[in-house]
């Protein structure tokens, strides 16, 4: 792994936030409660949990133009990914008719934008929840697990973690890595770039970026053993 940092309430008036870091990779991962459910939802008692993803304009060595209307296609996949990543931190929806929106914004792009967003989102949706529990709106928080991913790949033949932008647009095969806390795997996305790979390179990539996930979860243990950091965030939920 590149160095890993996880800043818990790097934006004060989220109910959650985690600006992670994975090596020069940042992204700022913000979480807000509202009141209401889609529509589809309504009616039933239940929550949502969705989130969004976008990339500075200067995350990049160019400049990117900002996505205005309609959502390109990647966006959508790695939001969506997001999305299913941290909603399997849940078992359930049953903490009433409640949104949480995880937004998660690249300030830094150099490689494993998507994991690191997913491991920073992971931290902000925990403390976003305790932020309900403390002011009223849960009982107890419904989190029953954490969730972290990895980039994992073959460069030049040799099995890589953590790929950096420039091991990344040279990778022979490049996979993303989802696990839960409980060491489960929650999504794996391989694709061979180039060509085919072999069972034995699947598994010895599967392999690594298990090692890397019990690191990040190691890290995303110690952020969230601290006391929460003071939030801003408005006493009653915004409509």
């Amino acid at each position: 792994m590149r160095p890993v940092s996880l800043e818990r309430g790097a934006a004060p008036n989220a109910e959650g936030s985690c600006l992670v870091s994975f090596g020069n990779t940042t992204v700022l991962c913000a979480v807000s409660v509202e009141d209401g459910v889609p529509g589809w939802k309504k009616g039933k008692g239940e929550g949502w949990l969705t989130a969004e993803y976008a990339m500075l304009p200067r995350a990049t060595n160019t400049r990117t133009s900002r996505e205005r209307g309609q959502v390109g296609g990647r966006t959508q996949e790695i939001q969506r990914l997001i999305g299913r990543s941290v909603r399997a931190m849940l078992d359930d929806f049953k903490w009433g008719e409640y949104t949480l929106k995880v937004d998660c914004d690249v300030m830094r792009a150099d490689g494993g934008t998507r994991t690191a967003a997913i491991t920073g989102a992971a931290v902000a949706v925990c403390d976003a929840f305790d932020w309900m529990v403390a002011t009223g709106r849960v009982v107890a928080s419904p989190v029953r697990r954490r969730v972290a991913a990895v980039s994992v790949g073959v460069v030049d033949g040799r099995p890589l973690l953590d790929l950096e932008y420039v091991e990344d647009v040279r990778a022979e095969v490049d996979a993303n890595v989802v696990m839960s806390s409980e060491g489960r795997f929650v999504e794996v996305q391989g694709t061979g770039e180039n060509g085919t790979f072999a069972r034995a390179e699947l598994d010895a990539l599967l392999d690594l970026a298990t090692n890397g996930i019990t690191a990040l979860h190691s890290a995303q243990a110690h952020a969230l053993s601290h006391p929460r950091p003071h939030s801003s965030a408005s006493p009653s939920p915004r409509r």
